[in-house]
């Protein structure tokens, strides 16, 4: 599709979002777009849990643990992988806010669907689309959040919105340990997914009151009500306590952005960018969807613990969650580049450590536990500047799309890979196999830490538009 210029603007409208102080307009944001990170995080670790609960005889379906963790896992990744690529196009083509109300129905569906599944068919093909909606939410709701939070709390904001998909996962790793052991096998699974439905429902009502992305409706020809928009939330603020921005932007504005040009802009404008993003994708992906589908056939096979594993996955899940919450803050103020590469390198390290102590049969169910707790605290921060990265180092018309090409691609190389190649050898129960499986997703962690002190770029209060600016900006605009 080609480009279609509509007309010239020249607009205040980032500069007025970026000097907004926090108010309870910005939490508003953080609560109808970030908690989906939760339903997400809840979704994955029930799966991972109930692998040897579906695999039991009388649960209704005719599964394996190995295709619960590997196959179903595998195929949600395909679908988050698919679902990212086909909605992030539409995220930037027709808006933030049509398409994250829109995913969030999807995955809705997907999911109650999922708990009447009768047969392993069902439940993969289930598994599938639920994946495909929440691939669409990464696109639509990172790229909405970067443009509505301003520039001196995106950072800590986008990561800790990331990292909240572990309270998610604490949550769902909790909750499946009364529903394994004081409900009927064929039950417990069921109303484990139900409940992830009624979650989503009540995050639904609140998303329903979060605005278009103003950044969006000025470049697409919707200048006044971007205008309007702002006015409105500087008057929720409190217009007296502003001080009047400087900076303007000029814009030829469009009705949509060509896909070519969205190729081209990636590919041949910002290469080093390209093989950043797809780098620090990869390596968290491997890392992450590996284990968190992993973890309960880890102790199943090793340590015969199938009905108790969501207590020590609520462990790692809180160490998961801690490590944006306390070091968030640090990706503003000592940077984007030291960060993320200390993330990325620190957890790929201590995993080559826990590997070892595993392959040497050192470790316990608990103390396994507590390594990955410490591994995943370093590596969970840094994970979620991933999606920090390449949410702001792009141009605006590309935000979605490039979110979802390096979410597919990153996601696809780990976390279809790393699921497949993890449960077949965790499923050998030769302790060695596994070991290998950590040093892996180890290395490519480490290699990823060393391509951000290369590649990295420093965006760290930086306004969206002064890290790369708009496609459709006017040569000489101030």
């Amino acid at each position: 599709m080609s480009d279609v210029e509509t007309g010239t603007v020249t607009t205040k409208v980032p500069a007025r979002l970026d000097r907004l102080p926090w108010s309870r307009w910005h939490w508003m944001i953080v609560i109808g777009l970030g908690t989906v990170w939760i339903l997400d995080g809840l979704e994955v670790t029930i799966v991972g849990n109930l692998s040897a609960q579906l695999a039991k005889p009388g649960s209704g379906l005719d599964i394996t643990q190995t295709q619960v963790a590997g196959v179903a896992a595998a195929l949600y990744v395909a679908g988050a992988c698919s679902g990212a690529l086909f909605f992030g196009w539409l995220t930037d083509r027709f808006g933030r806010k049509k398409l994250f109300i829109i995913t969030l129905v999807v995955y809705l569906v997907a999911t109650l669907l999922t708990a009447f599944s009768f047969s392993a068919w069902w439940f993969f093909l289930f598994r599938f689309m639920t994946g495909f909606g929440i691939g669409g939410e990464y696109a639509a709701i990172n790229s909405a959040i970067d443009e509505l939070i301003p520039s001196r709390h995106r950072g800590r904001i986008d990561i800790i919105i990331n990292g909240s998909y572990w309270l998610g996962a604490a949550g769902g790793a909790l909750l499946t340990v009364p529903l394994l052991n004081d409900l009927p096998v064929n039950i417990g699974w069921r109303v484990a997914f139900g409940l992830g439905v009624v979650l989503g429902l009540a995050i639904l009502l609140v998303r329903r009151h979060v605005p278009e992305s103003p950044r969006w409706l000025f470049i697409h020809g919707k200048d006044r009500e971007a205008e309007r928009l702002v006015d409105d939330i500087e008057d929720q603020v409190g217009r007296d306590r502003l001080a009047e921005p400087e900076q303007s932007i000029t814009i030829h504005q469009r009705k949509s952005i060509g896909f070519v040009r969205i190729a081209h802009t990636m590919v041949a404008l910002y290469p080093k960018r390209t093989v950043l993003g797809l780098s620090l994708f990869i390596g968290q992906a491997f890392l992450y969807n590996a284990i968190t589908f992993g973890y309960a056939q880890i102790l199943s096979t090793f340590f015969q613990i199938d009905t108790h594993t969501g207590y020590y996955f609520a462990v790692i899940a809180i160490g998961n969650f801690l490590g944006p919450l306390l070091l968030g803050h640090l990706f503003d103020t000592v940077g984007r580049i030291p960060m993320i590469s200390a993330t990325y390198i620190g957890s790929g390290l201590l995993l080559l450590g826990t590997a070892w102590l595993f392959n040497q049969g050192l470790l316990t169910a608990v103390t396994l536990t507590a390594c990955w707790s410490v591994v995943l605290f370093v590596a969970s921060a840094g994970a979620s500047s991933a999606y920090l990265t390449v949410s702001e180092i792009f141009p605006m018309e590309t935000r979605a799309m490039a979110i979802a090409f390096f979410f597919a691609i990153g996601t696809a190389a780990g976390g279809i890979a790393g699921p497949l190649v993890f449960s077949s050898l965790v499923e050998s129960g030769v302790p060695g196999d596994t070991a290998l499986a950590f040093s892996i997703g180890a290395i490519i962690m480490i290699v990823a830490g060393l391509v951000e002190l290369i590649l990295g770029v420093k965006a760290e209060r930086k306004g969206l538009e002064a890290i790369a600016a708009p496609l459709s900006t006017a040569s000489g605009a101030s």
